[in-house]
């Protein structure tokens, strides 16, 4: 962790990479313009199966990305693509905040969701979502409504 960490600074800043689920309520995420909300509930940000540490990863900027939801190919990807890579993203948040041992960074995610799809399909109770990171490894979750 640490605080106004330097891009050439910001891989030993990281503990270790995992798979997330960046999961969006989109109803609740566009009743204001800060889209926080909508991706903060209870269950919204699944990751694992396992911390695989920064030392077994040699780029994380080349790890295969995919997505499927009840077996239908939706992202299919390779981190390469993110649109501000780790190091931009760690030198970036520092600068606000003071990074601490334990917080996780979800990084983006690839295009393919389906906000974007036309027309738009959006998740339900029963589907399950299937993510995988080439070497990270794999979380398949299921969708349910709140009890």
């Amino acid at each position: 962790g640490g605080r106004h960490i330097a891009n050439d600074q910001a891989a030993g800043a990281i503990f270790g990479y995992c798979v997330g689920n960046d999961a969006t309520e989109r109803a609740w995420q566009h009743r204001t313009p800060q889209w926080a909300v909508g991706k903060s509930f209870d269950t919204h940000a699944p990751f694992g199966p396992w911390i695989t540490t920064a030392d077994e990863v040699p780029d994380p900027h080349a790890l295969d990305i995919s997505c499927s939801v009840n077996g239908e190919a939706r992202q299919n990807s390779n981190t390469r693509h993110l649109v501000f890579n780790v190091w931009d993203q760690i030198e970036h948040l520092s600068k606000a905040m003071t990074l601490e041992p334990g917080d996780l960074i979800f990084t983006g995610t690839p295009g393919g969701i389906g906000a974007a799809m036309k027309p738009m399909r959006f998740l339900k109770a029963g589907d399950r979502v299937r993510i995988e990171i080439a070497g990270l490894g794999v979380i398949d979750n299921p969708c349910a409504d709140e009890a």
